[in-house]
């Protein structure tokens, strides 16, 4: 009986020489056939945009390895279609991100829309990021592990259809894991503005100086508590709270 290795695409927001994708093709080979699929440069909050003004380019650099000069849900559309010709891979991976991507953030990242990219083609998927240090040096390591763990988890476990996993890592290493669900920030983005050389005024968007809502069961309490957070995640954005209420607005609705 020949044993089939389980294909893994592997892509990320961060471009495909960064030191956290790098790290993660690396430590995936132990759980099966990795291909790297990943933007050309970075593409980080790039969210889950894909290029329509422009062609896109596949660039084969290494064995198993291609650069594509769009986005993280480009690469996953290139690869999946062109890539993988002799049928879709097993498990996408996306990562490892410079930086959380928690709470209301997980919308803007390309990271974690590399993995919904997949679930959109029934892929089980994994994003994975590393929470951020105050000197921006990252050591990969644990997270890589981690990735394995949860890949191989998902690959003997399976995931329901549609879903994927949204995994923060802490510095450090692993202390345990929580599964958990989306947080909320208090919101306070900083807006940083100045003069052009033409005396024109420009606006910059900058990093964020958000509070955290700590509550019980959000992926801002894992970290908070120094264990690694797994949200699970669908690309489905109905609020199935308001379907009722808005179901009773007069006026508007028919029967």
């Amino acid at each position: 009986m020949v044993v089939t290795m389980p294909k893994i695409l592997v892509t990320n927001d961060d471009g495909v020489n960064s030191a956290g994708i790098v790290e993660l093709a690396e430590a995936l080979k132990s759980v099966g056939e990795v291909f790297v699929v990943a933007p050309a440069h970075e593409m980080s909050a790039a969210s889950h945009s894909l290029t329509l003004t422009r062609p896109l380019r596949i660039d084969k650099i290494g064995d198993h390895r291609f650069a594509v000069d769009g986005t993280p849900t480009d690469c996953v559309t290139l690869a999946l279609k062109k890539v993988f010709t002799e049928g879709l891979p097993n498990l996408v991976v996306s990562g490892i991100n410079r930086g959380a991507n928690l709470g209301d953030d997980t919308t803007y990242s390309g990271t974690v829309a590399g993995a919904l990219e997949g679930t959109i083609f029934g892929i089980p998927a994994i994003a994975i990021s590393l929470m951020s240090t105050a000197d921006r040096t990252y050591d990969f390591k644990y997270a890589a592990e981690f990735a394995v763990f949860a890949a191989k988890k998902v690959l003997e476990e399976g995931l329901p259809h549609g879903t994927l996993l949204n995994i923060n890592v802490p510095i450090g290493p692993i202390m345990g894991a929580m599964v958990t669900r989306q947080g909320r920030k208090s919101v306070a983005t900083k807006i940083i503005e100045g003069l052009d050389p033409r005396n024109r005024p420009y606006y910059w968007i900058g990093e964020d100086e958000s509070t955290w809502n700590v509550e019980d069961g959000t992926d801002y309490e894992a970290i908070n508590k120094g264990l690694v957070s797994i949200t699970p995640l669908r690309n489905d954005l109905t609020d199935y709270r308001a379907l009722e209420e808005i179901a009773h607005w007069h006026g508007v609705m028919h029967h």
